[in-house]
């Protein structure tokens, strides 16, 4: 490796090595963990504006700190929390990276702490860990002075856990500039590979009124709203039809004002994850079109699909094979994957814009208490995107 000098300016007469940014990424592991536990300590549940708000406020900080930024905008909401999207390099071609900086998890919650190999904090694998590696992987391309001749937009939202509603047009905004859409989502637990394709996920209520009885002196009068539930959770849990890929599932059910009433009102939230858009179509069509099954009852359904299916496509199997060709000479073995899940990559992939999601932290235990990262993957797989940035 080494640098000349040509017409007054300088090249790169050999091109440094996928193992060279590896090396680099290796040398900053501290680093990047720094940066992780800082940004995981900014605790940002979902539904806490000014908690997110904060989160926001430090990772706007890092990229200034951080990188070579030429222009940063905060997006401004007022129910949620603000968006965050930072520009780097110039060029004709942009590549969008996103991820979101809101959690699952209330403040306090979860504690950070590591053990070993594995880092344990809110967030810290869902999604904050890809964050930082998709940040450092653009910074070793700069300290290296590796030519990056595109423009990266690095959209961060902060309403991704609750369905990313204020920031889809921006995102879909984007996306549409864009020549391909790398997510920093976590990578599949165990195997580490990435997703090519996702289900789409609906979210429904179901509302149930019947009429309200003294359960001991006038039984016979009431109309049990509990009852007109139980048989529509058995009706709408059949609909799962595995080898079709489409899970129904009632997650949440509530009703009723005493064990001496006859119930008058119940209600439930239902989940839906389905494999096609037609799929989607069909039962959604059922869901919404629910008929009351008892005498005296009225019921109400609202809601619907919240993402798209992530539909792998030629475009998508490119692109992960040049991530995994890269992988190859980086002495990784990448697979892929189609998983249950939605991301806000469902929204760029049904726009027809070329998607990789699972880019981001390997780990496991994804909105579950244990949820931490593998230490020693922070600087392998922040490699693997800063020679995914540089190829495409």
């Amino acid at each position: 490796m080494y640098i000349a000098e040509f017409r007054g300016g300088i090249i790169l007469s050999q091109l440094l090595t996928k193992q060279t940014i590896y090396s680099y990424l290796q040398d900053h592991e501290r680093d990047m963990l720094d940066d992780l536990i800082e940004f995981v300590k900014k605790e940002s549940p979902s539904c806490n504006k000014e908690l997110v708000d904060e989160c926001g406020t430090y990772l706007t900080h890092l990229f200034q700190r951080r990188l070579d930024i030429e222009h940063y905008e905060v997006i401004k909401e007022t129910k949620v929390g603000n968006h965050m999207k930072f520009t780097i390099g110039k060029g004709e071609q942009q590549i969008l990276i996103i991820g979101h900086f809101d959690t699952v998890w209330e403040k306090g919650r979860l504690k950070l702490k590591k053990e070993g190999n594995k880092l344990f904090g809110p967030g810290i694998l869902d999604m904050k860990g890809g964050i930082i590696q998709s940040l450092w992987a653009i910074k070793a391309i700069q300290d290296l002075e590796l030519p990056l001749n595109k423009k990266i937009v690095f959209l961060c939202n902060s309403d991704e856990e609750i369905g990313s509603i204020a920031s889809k047009e921006y995102i879909e905004e984007e996306a549409k500039k864009s020549e391909a859409v790398l997510v920093a989502e976590p990578a599949v637990a165990g195997s580490g590979a990435l997703k090519t394709s996702r289900k789409g996920a609906g979210i429904f209520k179901l509302k149930i009124w019947g009429r309200a009885a003294h359960a001991g002196n006038h039984h016979e009068d009431g109309v049990n709203a509990i009852e007109e539930l139980a048989k529509q959770v058995i009706l709408l849990q059949k609909l799962t039809n595995y080898p079709k890929g489409t899970t129904v599932n009632v997650g949440t059910i509530t009703g009723g004002s005493g064990t001496n009433v006859v119930p008058e009102y119940a209600e439930a939230d239902i989940d839906l994850r389905v494999s096609t858009e037609e799929e989607a179509e069909r039962v959604t069509d059922i869901i919404l079109n629910l008929k009351p099954l008892s005498k005296g009852i009225k019921l109400e359904v609202t809601g619907g699909m919240n993402r798209p299916p992530m539909v792998k496509t030629e475009q998508t199997q490119e692109l992960f094979e040049c991530a995994q060709a890269i992988a190859s000479e980086l002495d990784i073995d990448l697979e892929e994957a189609a998983v249950g899940g939605g991301s806000d990559g469902n929204f760029t992939a049904a726009i027809g814009i070329p998607t990789l999601d699972g880019l981001g932290a390997c780990g496991k235990g994804i909105h579950a208490a244990h949820e931490h990262i593998q230490i020693d993957k922070l600087a392998e797989r922040s490699s693997l995107f800063a020679n995914l940035l540089l190829k495409l």
